[in-house]
C-alpha cells in the first residue's frame, strides 16, 4: 500500500498562499512561518512532483504552465476541504460569496434579489461584480458567474436558470429616417450595432424562405456591454439584436420597435450559473443558485417564447416555468 502523504494539503495551502501574495516573504507573514520554511516547503513540493511550479527572480514570481494547472487543482481541493469541514459543522452558509454577472442581468435580476438572500443568510458577505467581459473564475477568485448565451467547452459546471428570447429592434426615429428592413438581406444597407467581444460573430441568425441563414451585419458603432447597446438603439444610432428581458419595457412603451419578426428563427439566449467543478458544491454557492432559481421562476421575460403581440401591458402576463435544477 503506498504511503499516505499527510503533508499534501499543507503544501497546497502554502503554495496557494505564495501565489496569492505574490512572494515567499508575504506568504510567510500571513502563514506565521519564516521565509526559509516557505521556500523549503515549495522546494519539497516541486521535488515530489518532479517539475518546477514557480519561476522566481529578484523582481517577480510567475507560474509555469505546470504551476498554473496545479494551482487551479489545489484551489478546488482546498475549497472541498473547507466545505467538508462546514458539512460536519452543520452546513452553515457563511463566508464571502463572490458573484459575477453581466450588467443588464445583474441590474435587473440579481441586485433586487439580494436583500432577501442576505436576510436568509446573515453570516454571508456577498461580493458583487457586474461586467459583460469574459471572467476567469479561478484567477478572479469568483465563486459563481451568471452568463448569457451559449457556453464554450471548459472544465466549468453550468446550471441553466432560464432563457431569454432575442430580437432585432430599433427606435422609431431610426426607422423613420432609414426605413424598416423587410428581409434579412436589407440589413446590408443599415447601421447594425454589434459587440466587440472576441467571441462575438459578425452575423445574425434568421429564417428566410424556409431555411436558416447567418446574415452578415456591420455598422459604425461596436460596444462592450448590453446596456450601452440599448442606449445606442434608443438614441437612434442603429439596429440592435438583444435579449427581450433587456428591452421589454422599451418595446412595450414604443421607445423601441421589433424588426424582422417574421424571420426570427426562435433566437434564444440561455442563462446559466457557472462555477468551478472538481468537488462538492460550496453551501454558499448552492444557496445562491437555489435562491436565483426561486426568484426567476415564473418570470415571463425568461421563458423564451414568441410573444403573441407587442401591445403595451401584455408582456407582464405570460405564463412561465423555469427548467433548472441543482
Amino acid at each position: 500500500m503506498p504511503r499516505i502523504l499527510m503533508e499534501r494539503s499543507g503544501e497546497m495551502e502554502v503554495f496557494a498562499r505564495v501565489v496569492l501574495d505574490g512572494g515567499f516573504s508575504a506568504a510567510a507573514r500571513n502563514l506565521d512561518l519564516t521565509p526559509s520554511a516557505v521556500s523549503k516547503l515549495i522546494a519539497r513540493l516541486e521535488a515530489r512532483l518532479g517539475t518546477r511550479l514557480l519561476v522566481r527572480t529578484t523582481r517577480a514570481l510567475t507560474l509555469t504552465e505546470e504551476g498554473e494547472a496545479y494551482h487551479h487543482a489545489a484551489l478546488r481541493i482546498l475549497q472541498a476541504l473547507n466545505d467538508a469541514d462546514q458539512e460536519v459543522a452543520g452546513g452553515a452558509v457563511r463566508g464571502r460569496l463572490r458573484i459575477n454577472t453581466t450588467i443588464p442581468f445583474g441590474t435587473m435580476f440579481v441586485a433586487p434579489a439580494m436583500p432577501e438572500f442576505i436576510a436568509r443568510n446573515p453570516d454571508l458577505i456577498v461580493d458583487l461584480s457586474f461586467t459583460d467581459g469574459i471572467v476567469d473564475l479561478v484567477a478572479e477568485k469568483t465563486d459563481v458567474a451568471l452568463r448569457m448565451g451559449n457556453l464554450p467547452d471548459s472544465g466549468l459546471i453550468a446550471r441553466k436558470l432560464g432563457q431569454s428570447r432575442r430580437l432585432v429592434c430599433a427606435s422609431p426615429e431610426y426607422v423613420a429616417r432609414r426605413g424598416s428592413p423587410e428581409t434579412p438581406a436589407d440589413l446590408e444597407h443599415h447601421d447594425c450595432l454589434t459587440f466587440n467581444f472576441r467571441r462575438a460573430r459578425p452575423t445574425w441568425p434568421f429564417r428566410h424562405e424556409g431555411r436558416d441563414i447567418a446574415q452578415p451585419v456591420k455598422g459604425s458603432i461596436v460596444v462592450n456591454n448590453g446596456e450601452t447597446m440599448k442606449q445606442m438603439a434608443l438614441a437612434g444610432a442603429g439596429i440592435a439584436r438583444v435579449g427581450l428581458f433587456h428591452v421589454a419595457e422599451e418595446i412595450a412603451a414604443g421607445r423601441l420597435v421589433p424588426l424582422l419578426e417574421a424571420h426570427n428563427p426562435g433566437d434564444l439566449e440561455l442563462v446559466h450559473a457557472i462555477y468551478v467543478g472538481g468537488g462538492p458544491l460550496p453551501h454558499r454557492v448552492r444557496a445562491f443558485i437555489e435562491h436565483m432559481i426561486a426568484t426567476l421562476e415564473g418570470n415571463p421575460l425568461l421563458q423564451g417564447i414568441a410573444l403573441p403581440s407587442w401591445q403595451k401591458g401584455e408582456i407582464s402576463h405570460l405564463p412561465y416555468s423555469v427548467n433548472a435544477s441543482i
